[in-house]
Order: C-alpha cells, then sequence, then structure tokens
C-alpha cells in the first residue's frame, strides 16, 4: 500500500511539471541566457554524434535492403524503401534515442547535482522558481533543437544510404535520388517531422523530472540519471508506436 502512495505522488508530480513547464515559456520573468545555454548544449553539441550514428545507420538498412531486394530482382527500389523507413520511422527514432542518452542524461544529472548540493533550495530562498529557471529552458531548447537534429540525421543517413546503394550495390545514383524526391511528399514529412517534437518533450520532461527528485547522495544521482535514460527510452518506443498509428488513420493511409 505504501508502494502504492509513492508510485501514485509521483505521477501525480511529474504531471503537475509536465503542465507547468510549458506553461513557463509565457510567464515572465524570461531566462533568455539560460535557453540559449541549453539550446547550444542540446543542438550543436549532438551535432556530432548524431550524423556517425545516422550515418552508419543509414549505410546498413540501405546494405541489407539492397541485399535483400538483390534476391527478388527489385534491388533499384532501394532508395525508395530506404528513404520512407528513415523519414517517416528510423530517423526520428534514433535520433531521439541518441539525444536521450546524451542531452537527457545530462539534464538529470546536472539538475540532480544542483538538488544534492542544495543549488535548488538556494534559488527557492530567493524567490526564483526552480521549475521556471532550470526546467522551461530545457523544455524550449529539446523542443527546438530535436526537430533540427532529426532533419540532419535524415539527411546524412539519405547520404549513407546512396553510397551504399551507389558504390557497393551499383546502383543509378540518379534514379536512387529520383526515388528519395519521389517520396519527399506531404505525408512522408509531416510524419517525419511530428514526431520529434513530442519526442523532445517527453525527454525533457522525464530527464529535468528525474533530476529534481534525486536523493541519497552520489549513488541516488546514478540511479536518477540512469531512470531517466531508461524511461525516456521506453516512452519513445510507446510513443513512436501510437503516433503512427494515429498518424496513418488521419492521413487516410490504410495498413
Amino acid at each position: 500500500m505504501k508502494r502504492l502512495r509513492f508510485i501514485l505522488s509521483s505521477l501525480q508530480d511529474f504531471y503537475k511539471l509536465s503542465l507547468k513547464a510549458p506553461l513557463g515559456i509565457f510567464r515572465r520573468p524570461f531566462y533568455f541566457k539560460d535557453t540559449l545555454e541549453q539550446m547550444d548544449y542540446a543542438g550543436p553539441g549532438s551535432v556530432f554524434i548524431i550524423i556517425l550514428v545516422s550515418l552508419f545507420i543509414g549505410m546498413a538498412l540501405s546494405l541489407q535492403i539492397s541485399a535483400e531486394l538483390a534476391a527478388l530482382g527489385l534491388k533499384m527500389y532501394t532508395g525508395k524503401i530506404v528513404g520512407v523507413a528513415i523519414i517517416r520511422e528510423i530517423g526520428p527514432v534514433a535520433v531521439a534515442l541518441t539525444f536521450a542518452g546524451r542531452v537527457g542524461s545530462g539534464m538529470a544529472s546536472e539538475i540532480g547535482s544542483m538538488i544534492l548540493g542544495h543549488q535548488v533550495d538556494i534559488l527557492r530562498v530567493f524567490g526564483v522558481d526552480p521549475v521556471k529557471k532550470l526546467v522551461t529552458p530545457r523544455v524550449i531548447s529539446s523542443i527546438l533543437m530535436l526537430p533540427a537534429l532529426t532533419i540532419i540525421g535524415d539527411a546524412v543517413s539519405l547520404i549513407g544510404g546512396y553510397y551504399i546503394a551507389v558504390f557497393v550495390s551499383h546502383q543509378s545514383a540518379s534514379f536512387y535520388w529520383t526515388q528519395i524526391k519521389d517520396i519527399l511528399d506531404f505525408e512522408n514529412i509531416f510524419s517525419g517531422l511530428t514526431k520529434p517534437f513530442l519526442f523532445g518533450y517527453t525527454i525533457s520532461i522525464i530527464s529535468c523530472y528525474f533530476g529534481l527528485t534525486t536523493y541519497g547522495g552520489s549513488r541516488g544521482l546514478r540511479r536518477s540519471t540512469t531512470m531517466a535514460v531508461v524511461v525516456s527510452t521506453v516512452m519513445i518506443i510507446v510513443f513512436d508506436f501510437l503516433i503512427t498509428k494515429i498518424l496513418l488513420f488521419v492521413l487516410g493511409m490504410r495498413v
């Protein structure tokens, strides 16, 4: 019973934080400097790892699909399948998981360290709202930077797929890019760019929540950071399925 009350209380606190943090965007004071610092950490600071991960995902996907389609005599359609898979599904999810591992863990550990060092208590003493000061800038930066990183990741993945398709599978380069151009329609782009906004919000809220609820010294900080990444990863996969199902219904695409 005690465990159940703790879980329900934690869910209530998380729900309050998930509502209060985005509403802070519309209330003074506006911490522009903190927001820009978080955007720099979340965006430019993550570009290299996003490029590296996306490149090899695109290459591996193209290699696998080319091998399977070659057995059916349909190898020329590698570009179309790779493009749809990356833009609609694999790109947003892979970038979000990488973002959660790098940026989400950083948010949780940074705020958790401030909790353990009583810096958050000092903010309250001086009349500063910790959620407005610490959480809202991180939510804004994640919502803005993750879609941008997803676009970069998708582009790099398509280039990786191009390299395998043309230089390894010996397909036509012009035909590959023609197929990519054909699948860049409203449905695919809308589906691929809708997910990162929700993923960014989810990762930032979960990471900040576990950071704010840190206790128990260094061991507690390790637990909070681990939980932030694990829960974010699970919720990304769950939300990806739900969003995909909703978008297929909204866009009138039959399964």
